[in-house]
């Protein structure tokens, strides 16, 4: 009972935001006394979805489907190259994966990749410019993060509208990432680096057998190859039911649930345990805290003057402090500008760490490769992606005040 107990505060101390939203809940319910309509407030189709995406993307993962992609990395024979090459495969990514799976999959392997290369001094940036690429690749599809998700199964807004509304900031993001890149090397542009990948990269590596028993044992290792194809196909045929029913609003979602619940029971149950479910918890306190806050009658009265018509300031300001999926979940109710909460809330995660909870992430990646460096980090995050954000709010706004005009 103690070890579960130090186990429990281990988890708050590691996880920041699940920490802030379980006070944020607990405080909330104080406010305004929980009740049956408080639990219908909470969006349940939002969990599932999100439930379904991680264990799904988990099992991508797990079982290496972007390998073919990482083991391009090796020919690539100058900085620029290489970092063009990460910082948008996680832009393109994010868009289907969520920014922040993107980040778990491709930060690790640019450390790796920049220390074989003997240019540990890149690390910092590159990892913002990966995090900016994140952030700002994700925003074009409904899915592409969890505000986004959130926002686009509320607002019943369809998805082509949704992209077209999106694209001008994903363009222009895209050509300011490229000319960032250009200027962090400058004249280093064409700095060579010869990297051999091939050691971290096997077909049996994750065989149980081990590289050895593969070698003696072809049998077993084709027998092998052959379950971790059939996962492979099992996982992407899941991922593209679930973007159907998103894409598709279906009302049959709780069967969608049940398929891949059942499906990964049966397939590879210990995906199911390595789901993210620290995520569901700070999303299911978020929810409670924002649905209790809602129905306090003088906080509703409140934000029902102060949010409508100044979508995009609010947005990107409170998510300074409560991060932009629980932003995105307060403000909706109150909110009657869709455009301006999304360019808001897609914007806010490049004024700070807090601003996006892919950024903790990253920032939590980072970290566990070199400890006690958090500042540097948060040092070189915030003035690079402070430039970005000082480049791209005024266009947006333009955006916001153009549409508004039309």
């Amino acid at each position: 009972m103690e070890n579960f107990a130090v186990k429990i505060k281990n988890l708050f101390k590691k996880d920041i935001m699940l920490s802030v939203s379980l006070v944020a809940a607990i405080i909330s319910l104080f406010i305004t006394p929980p009740s049956k309509e408080l639990l219908h407030d909470i969006n349940w189709r939002t969990l599932a979805t999100l439930f379904m995406l991680l264990s799904v993307l988990e099992g991508f993962k797990s079982e290496n489907i972007f390998e073919p992609l990482l083991k391009m990395t090796g020919k690539f024979s100058s900085l620029k190259s290489l970092t063009v090459f990460f910082v948008f495969c996680v832009f393109f990514s994010s868009m289907f994966v969520t920014n922040d799976v993107s980040l778990i999959i491709f930060v690790p392997l640019t450390i790796i990749m920049f220390r074989k290369a003997g240019q540990e001094k890149f690390i910092l940036p590159v990892l913002t410019f990966e995090n900016i690429a994140a952030i700002r690749g994700s925003l074009l599809m409904p899915f592409g993060s969890p505000q986004n998700l959130f926002l686009y199964a509320q607002s019943g807004i369809s998805t082509p509208d949704f992209i077209l509304m999106m694209l001008p900031l994903w363009i222009f993001s895209a050509f300011l990432l490229l000319v960032f890149i250009s200027v962090l090397y400058g004249r280093k542009i064409h700095r060579c680096t010869q990297i051999n990948t091939d050691y971290m990269y096997s077909n049996c590596e994750a065989d149980s057998l081990g590289e050895a028993a593969c070698k003696t044992n072809k049998s077993d290792c084709s027998s092998t190859e052959k379950t971790h194809r059939g996962r492979k196909i099992m996982y992407i045929t899941l991922f593209v039911i679930v973007v159907a029913s998103i894409v598709t609003r279906t009302q049959f979602y709780p069967a969608v649930l049940a398929l891949v619940f059942i499906t990964l029971l049966i397939g590879d149950r210990k995906i199911l345990i390595k789901t993210d479910y620290v995520l569901l918890l700070t999303f299911l306190c978020f929810f409670t805290f924002s649905s209790s806050i809602c129905r306090h009658p003088a906080i509703s009265v409140f934000l029902e003057k102060s949010v409508a018509g100044h979508e995009y300031l609010w947005s990107i300001l409170l998510s300074q402090i409560i991060s932009n999926v629980p932003a995105s979940i307060v403000l909706y109710p109150f909110s009657t500008d869709l455009r301006a909460l999304l360019y808001g809330l897609d914007s806010a995660g490049l004024c700070s760490i807090i601003g996006s909870l892919a950024s903790v992430i990253n920032l939590r990646l980072y970290i566990r490769e070199y400890p006690g460096k958090a500042f540097a980090f948060i040092k070189t995050f915030t003035w690079i992606s402070l430039a970005f954000f000082a480049v791209v709010v005024l266009p947006q706004l333009w955006l916001i005040i153009h549409h508004q005009n039309i």
